[in-house]
């Protein structure tokens, strides 16, 4: 069974161009299978690496933060006499502002009171190489099981992470304790999702697919993911379990977008979604995207990046992030700053999957396998989680305002994605199962996935394990 990408692109261009906004439009959707569809038209691994170390300077906008970690008064006004607009601002002096010419922004950078200010800059989601469609529709049943949902035979990443043992133990979550998911945005009615997602909290940074929602699903918040990865991500992370399982069961979710329909994310976005997130409460934040740049010239903008995610760690979040799909040796990466798994702070998660299965439903071979697209370094990679490999995907349940995967919208399909963006939420779920017991310190959490993590590859730190493939059940002291 075929099915055919919506024809939107050619009208998508247009509207995108006439708005003066850069677009990469890939075909994702040559779809076709024997059990599933596979998406064969992705990013290859060489043009992944190409666009994780490309970035496009996005004309008169600009990142600055203020000395003393406060905004001055006056500042919105300046920035309104100037013809600018404020996106956002926080008060640890950062602030996010667009409409600025060079000029302009040269004035500012001389103010006595700035202390660092740099031109926005977007990269490409690191979209995984190859996916598929279930060709199976999920029977919609209500279930409190997470191994009692329709597709949970194919889910092996659970089992491998021993998670199974831990929803049988109880261990499901707190609603008390909120994710952010930084992606392309959540399809927060899916029957995996409904109910999960505090709206109230969540914000779209992407004006053009804020557009997008409008035409197509008027009267939809803006955080509707319009492409598959943002709803895959937070499924990932918690899901009601009825078309498939999530690490998480009852765990809040925020949607926060910062990446655009075609892949297209910018920094921006991403740290006003993060600063965002730190003032609305929130636990963990899931960043399953990335970028890299060079550091010659750059430092300036790496101190900005630092001093970022150290205000995010004051404010309580845990940040989990992925560590790209460019199978690079991030210890040999020279003159490159990998965005964010050099950035202090984090979780950096790399991808493991199983080689080889019998069936879409296994059984499975080495499950625990590294997988062959992940980004790896001892210097870098803190703990692996499943991602998927060459023998199977992993599953969850696909967004039905999908404007990339249309068949979607037809009914409550799953589907199956291999990327470090689906090993990083597994290990977000397993962050929020550790806060809910009590654990909320960002240190104490990283620490406590680190040392229950399973000890594979080279004893103490390996360079594709990191300190070990997650254990839900042993970091729950099961």
């Amino acid at each position: 069974m075929k099915y055919k990408n919506i024809l939107f692109g050619v009208i998508a261009l247009l509207f995108f161009g006439a708005i003066g906004c850069d677009t990469n439009i890939v075909d994702q959707n040559n779809l076709s299978s024997e059990s599933g569809a596979v998406l064969s038209n992705e990013f290859s691994m060489d043009q992944m690496a190409t666009a994780a170390e490309t970035n496009s300077i996005i004309d008169g906008e600009y990142l600055l933060l203020f000395k003393g970690n406060k905004i001055p008064k006056g500042f919105s006004d300046d920035i309104e006499d100037k013809g600018g607009n404020i996106i956002y601002q926080h008060d640890s002096g950062f602030a996010y502002v667009s409409g600025l010419t060079s000029s302009q922004a040269e004035e500012m950078r001389a103010r006595k009171d700035i202390s660092e200010l740099t031109a926005n800059a977007s990269f490409s989601l690191n979209l995984p190489n190859d996916a598929e469609l279930s060709s199976e529709e999920a029977v919609a049943s209500s279930t409190q099981n997470p191994a009692g949902s329709f597709f949970y035979a194919r889910q092996w990443h659970y089992p491998a992470i021993d998670a199974d043992q831990a929803w049988a133990a109880g261990y499901l979550g707190s609603e008390d304790v909120t994710f952010a998911i930084l992606d392309g945005g959540i399809d927060y009615t899916n029957l995996d999702l409904s109910g999960l997602v505090d709206l109230s909290r969540s914000i779209s940074f992407v004006p053009t697919d804020d557009a997008l929602v409008d035409i197509y699903f008027p009267g939809r918040n803006y955080i509707t993911d319009l492409q598959y990865h943002g709803t895959h991500v937070a499924a990932t992370v918690a899901s009601n379990g009825i078309i498939g399982a999530g690490t998480t069961s009852k765990t809040t979710l925020t949607g926060i977008k910062v990446c655009d329909v075609f892949g297209d994310c910018n920094f921006g976005a991403i740290f006003s979604g993060l600063l965002f997130a730190s003032e609305t409460g929130v636990d963990v934040a899931n960043m399953s995207l990335g970028g890299g740049f060079l550091k010659a010239g750059n430092g300036n903008f790496v101190g900005f990046i630092n001093s970022l995610m150290n205000t995010v760690r004051r404010a309580g979040v845990t940040v989990v992030v992925s560590a790209g799909n460019s199978a690079a040796d991030l210890d040999k990466d020279g003159n490159i700053y990998n965005a964010f798994c050099d950035s202090p702070n984090v979780i950096c998660v790399s991808a493991t999957g199983p080689i080889a299965s019998q069936s879409v439903n296994g059984p499975f071979t080495d499950v625990d396998a590294p997988a062959v697209y992940s980004n790896f370094g001892r210097s870098s990679i803190d703990v692996a989680a499943p991602g998927g490999n060459t023998g199977a995907p992993v599953w969850a349940t696909c967004t039905q305002t999908s404007l990339v995967v249309p068949v979607c919208q037809t009914g409550n399909f799953i589907v199956g994605l291999s990327g470090t963006s689906m090993a990083s939420p597994h290990v977000s779920g397993l962050a929020a199962l550790i806060i809910s017991q009590g654990t909320n310190n960002p240190g104490q959490v990283k620490s406590a996935i680190l040392q229950s993590a399973d000890d594979l590859g080279q004893n103490g730190t390996d360079k594709f394990y990191g300190k070990g493939r997650i254990n839900v059940a042993k970091a729950l002291g099961l």
